[in-house]
């Protein structure tokens, strides 16, 4: 280990290793070995903190986490008329600096093991929570509808991203 990283840098350093390592491949070709490659460690100090599993689990919980962190700041920093819009904004921010994050929740929507599964539907139900209450804070007309129509736009934007297809992109 390198003089003066923490245990906690190491950690940080495998769940990033992951993310980049598990959207390039997919977590079901992906292995431990090449994370550990990637953050040049070995192997079992990728074991030390993490099961396979638990690291993509610990990756997307980072992932909800930034978006979560940037909605937030939207929420408490925009005027209520422009909520929305801010919301965008950031969404879009993190596609352009964190695309294998996104990708990477791309990828486990389809994987039906329960740890992945809990943490995605967390992540989505933290958001949802997150949008609709803000639009409500923001006397946002229907805004159970708004929510749905904004969530369904930023999967759009998933896709629009993950197959380069930006004609997909809906205009404002």
């Amino acid at each position: 280990m390198v003089k003066g990283t923490t245990s906690v840098d190491r950690r940080n350093d495998i769940i990033s290793a992951a993310i980049e390592v598990f959207a390039e491949l997919g977590y079901y070709r992906a292995t431990t070995a090449q994370v550990a490659e990637r953050a040049a460690i070995s192997q079992p100090y990728v074991y030390r903190f993490f099961t396979k599993e638990s690291l993509l689990v610990a990756a997307l919980e980072l992932s909800w986490q930034r978006i979560l962190q940037a909605f937030q700041i939207v929420r408490n920093t925009v005027e209520p008329a422009l909520l929305e819009e801010g919301f965008i904004r950031a969404y879009e921010q993190i596609m352009e600096s964190h695309r294998n994050e996104i990708l990477l929740q791309m990828q486990a929507q389809t994987i039906m093991e329960t740890p992945i599964r809990a943490a995605m539907t967390q992540g989505m139900s933290d958001v949802k929570q997150l949008v609709l209450e803000s639009f409500q804070q923001a006397g946002i007309e229907d805004p159970e509808e708004r929510t749905a129509i904004f969530l369904a736009r930023g999967m759009l934007c998933n896709v629009s991203m993950a197959l380069n297809m930006p004609d997909l992109m809906l205009k404002r």
